[in-house]
């Protein structure tokens, strides 16, 4: 398989998510690593992304909540290299109803290599990389083969 790389510049673009159960503690940490974060482009879904407007006064790209399309919107910008880093806070102990498009999103997230810090352990692990304040090449394989195959129908008609 070939690999390409996509350059990810020092502003990095980070994706906010946090369940329901688990955005106290992502607010906690967002205040922790506020002067840090200003240095970055933000985007959270949307009751997350309100809560640290209106809590931190950062400005936040905000998107739909993620029962109604956020998680989606999450995913389709990561695929199209608009977001590089996801820090999401997840509820493994709660049923979600929209459960498949979380599993989704982490899957898109995978997919494209993006870094995904699913607890704060790992967000601050992370975060606190000398590779949040450079440049970095995310390396992937190269889609392109495979979005360009050719895809037999069955046989011609005549």
């Amino acid at each position: 398989m070939n690999f390409k790389t996509l350059p990810m510049e020092e502003r990095k673009r980070i994706a906010l998510v946090a369940h329901d159960n688990k955005k106290s503690d992502l607010l906690e940490w967002v205040k922790f690593n506020k002067g840090r974060l200003i240095d970055h482009e933000i985007y959270a879904t949307g009751t997350t992304g309100k809560l640290i407007e209106e809590q931190l006064g950062i400005p936040i790209n905000r998107l739909e909540t993620g029962p109604l399309g956020g998680d989606q919107q999450l995913g389709a910008k990561i695929s199209l290299g608009e977001i590089e880093f996801m820090v999401f806070f997840w509820d493994p102990l709660e049923p979600m109803p929209h459960d498949p498009d979380v599993k989704a999103l982490l899957r898109i997230a995978v997919v494209w290599n993006i870094p995904i810090a699913c607890n704060r352990a790992s967000a601050d692990f992370m975060f606190s990389s000398h590779l949040m304040r450079e440049k970095y090449d995310r390396r992937l394989p190269d889609y392109d083969t495979y979005k360009n195959r050719v895809i037999s129908t069955g046989p011609a008609e005549e």
